[in-house]
């Protein structure tokens, strides 16, 4: 595995703060603070606020920034660019956008952010893929992630059942962050392919995002201090 510290249960906890407001975003940050590892602070919140969602929220924990760019090499290394600047640790571009975007994106991060690549989106089922006149994603996750890894990405961002092909592709220095994570493996909500948070570090990731199982809990603190005593 990577030359790294090991990641504690809770450092392996993202929250997604996938809210409509500002406001609301930095009231469930304010809460969990210490109880997570990660805050991702997604497009629609990035969209409404911009760089003043990051800041507020960066102030009760690190910041992952999830805008999924993807677009020429030269707007998406600008971008990134542009964000690396901002108080964020992890940064996600689509690796739908092939390997000169990549490459671009990377030299334009340098070390202040790391660059997760996105693959095949957890809502998006088989059916979707053979619409799109792609290949199952059991073909097409590994293919992109290989290609990321070949252009320098620092990690993948995978479904859970997708873990072990890409892990295989892609080899052991890889961060894996995987989404789709659910209290049970059953409560799927709009992710086709989810499992429970001790099934996904089983299988091999690295970091969970968690959403909904947290952030529509009705205690939100004890939400994130069970998935993580989960891990423990």
């Amino acid at each position: 595995m990577r030359d790294e510290p090991p990641i504690s249960p809770r450092e392996r906890l993202i929250v997604a703060l996938d809210v409509a407001t500002l406001d609301e975003a930095v009231m469930l940050a304010a809460r969990l603070e210490g109880h997570v590892g990660w805050f991702k602070v997604g497009l629609e919140l990035f969209v409404a606020h911009g760089p003043a969602a990051v800041a507020a929220v960066a102030a009760h924990g690190p910041v992952f920034l999830d805008l999924k760019l993807h677009d020429i090499p030269t707007t998406v290394a600008r971008a990134v660019s542009s964000a690396a600047r901002l108080d964020v640790g992890l940064l996600t571009i689509h690796t739908g956008g092939g390997s000169a975007m990549m490459r671009a994106a990377r030299e334009a991060a340098g070390d202040a952010v790391r660059l997760l690549g996105v693959t095949v989106l957890t809502s998006t089922s088989d059916q979707e893929l053979s619409e799109l006149g792609s290949d199952p994603a059991s073909a097409q996750v590994p293919r992109l992630a290989a290609l990321a890894r070949d252009a320098g990405i620092d990690g993948l961002v995978c479904a859970p059942t997708d873990l072990a092909s890409v892990r295989a592709a892609v080899g052991p220095a890889s961060l894996l962050v995987t989404p789709g994570i659910r209290a049970t493996p059953g409560a799927l909500d709009d992710h086709a392919r989810a499992l429970s948070a001790p099934q996904a570090i089983a299988a091999g990731a690295d970091l969970l995002v968690v959403g909904r199982p947290i952030t529509r809990a009705e205690d939100p603190v004890a939400a994130a201090r069970a998935i993580v005593a989960s891990l423990a």
